[in-house]
């Protein structure tokens, strides 16, 4: 790797915008259900908050990786945490002179900014060779353990001693606006663009070139090992989207808990989520992408399974925290045979349509999980979840290790 290139710089400065991005995702994590049931007044349909922010994410997935294709990440990076700070004025708004259109719209904005956080991730594998690309995508996603100790410091105190009520949720959207500006501007520091990088690396020609060369989605998806990383990354993500959103509002519903214990349970998810992905990341270009998606996923199903047993904060918290390690475990290695599989002018779009899938998928599981926790309960939820996880892990387990190609 070119001694020039500022991979470290880039590395650090990404880290930094995924801690900030982090702690903004704890309060949506945290109040997204409550705040559409507490404005529209339809508390069966509690799972409508998420399903929103997460249709949008998925459908604005797609075209956002497209555009990293074509404009370089970095653009379409700050223009998303843009659209996520005038998001969470909306919210914001819309909480304090209650008016369900606006909060919707709010949510689709940060919905949007969701989908391309998420492809952050796209930055990170561009810097690092296939042999190392798990731990360089590691690295970058490390810098969310310092999000899982921002979002409580900073959400924590502006809830403590408040009831559950409209009013309550107003200035703390306004903060997570303010978080999304602070990691626009820190995005705008990567230079150069880690497209540029990934070129270099591999040994691309000018940009119009390498564009040309890209293949079609349909035969990209046919390439080995594309389809199990896939399948373990919608999976992975629809799971675990769909409890964390909905254990905000079973934790102060159902189990009667201050709204502030909220975020020490969000934030153990979030810390479970990134806290060994140093080691995660080392261990999965070790061990092979196959065993850690097949591996991932049993270790999510077992979290699921142990929330219809507890109803304490701490056993919660505890349980949470490994949803979040096994949901590591399975994102770092589907990314990065995603990108294994795909050259730098490929990349956005295989991981873009990858999270359209995953999305979907999701919102339609918060929005089913919210109307069984209404119905059927808790039990209910946890056992869903758990068989949700557990199919696609025994039948990766029964298909072997996927053994991609490496383009890149």
């Amino acid at each position: 790797m070119p001694e020039q290139l500022p991979i470290k710089r880039n590395t650090a400065i990404l880290a930094g915008v995924m801690a900030l991005y982090s702690a903004v995702l704890q309060l949506g994590a945290a109040v997204l259900s409550l705040t559409f049931a507490l404005v529209s007044g339809f508390t069966s349909l509690l799972g409508a908050g998420p399903a929103i922010f997460l249709t949008a994410s998925a459908l604005s997935a797609l075209p956002a990786g497209r555009a990293m294709d074509r404009f370089g990440r970095v653009p379409v990076i700050a223009v998303g945490f843009v659209f996520g700070s005038l998001g969470c004025v909306l919210v914001a708004a819309g909480t304090h002179w209650p008016s369900t259109p606006v909060v919707i719209l709010g949510f689709v904005l940060t919905g949007v900014s969701g989908a391309v956080t998420l492809l952050i991730r796209t930055a990170a594998g561009d810097m690092y060779r296939p042999e190392h690309r798990a731990r360089g995508i590691s690295f970058v996603l490390f810098g969310s353990i310092f999000g899982a100790i921002l979002g409580p410091a900073v959400f924590g105190p502006l809830f403590s001693g408040k009831g559950v009520a409209l009013d309550t949720l107003t200035v703390p959207w306004l903060a997570a606006a303010g978080l999304s500006l602070l990691a626009c501007g820190l995005a705008l520091q990567v230079r150069p663009d880690t497209q540029v990088i990934a070129r270099k690396i591999a040994g691309d020609g000018p940009a119009t070139e390498a564009s040309r060369e890209a293949a079609p989605l349909r035969e990209i998806v046919r390439r080995p090992g594309v389809i199990p990383a896939m399948l373990a990354a919608i999976a992975s993500f629809g799971v675990m989207v769909s409890v964390m959103n909905l254990t905000g509002y079973v934790v102060v519903d159902h189990h009667h808990h201050a709204q502030s214990s909220v975020f020490l349970i969000i934030g153990a998810h979030v810390l479970g989520m990134y806290a060994f992905v140093l080691v995660i990341g080392t261990l999965i270009d070790r061990i092979g992408r196959g065993p850690a998606l097949a591996g991932g996923l049993l270790v999510m199903a077992a979290s699921c399974a142990g929330l219809s047993l507890v109803s304490g904060v701490p056993m919660t918290a505890l349980l949470l925290f490994g949803l979040g390690v096994g949901w590591n475990f399975s994102f770092v290695a589907a990314t990065a045979q995603l990108a294994d599989a795909t050259s730098p002018a490929e990349r956005g779009k295989l991981l873009g349509l990858n999270d359209l899938i995953s999305g979907l998928c999701a919102a339609g599981l918060a929005l089913l999980g919210g109307v069984a926790l209404d119905v059927l309960g808790v039990t209910a939820l946890a056992l869903g979840a758990t068989v949700l996880a557990v199919a696609p892990a025994i039948f990766l387990a029964r298909i072997g290790r996927p053994a991609p190609e490496p383009a890149a």
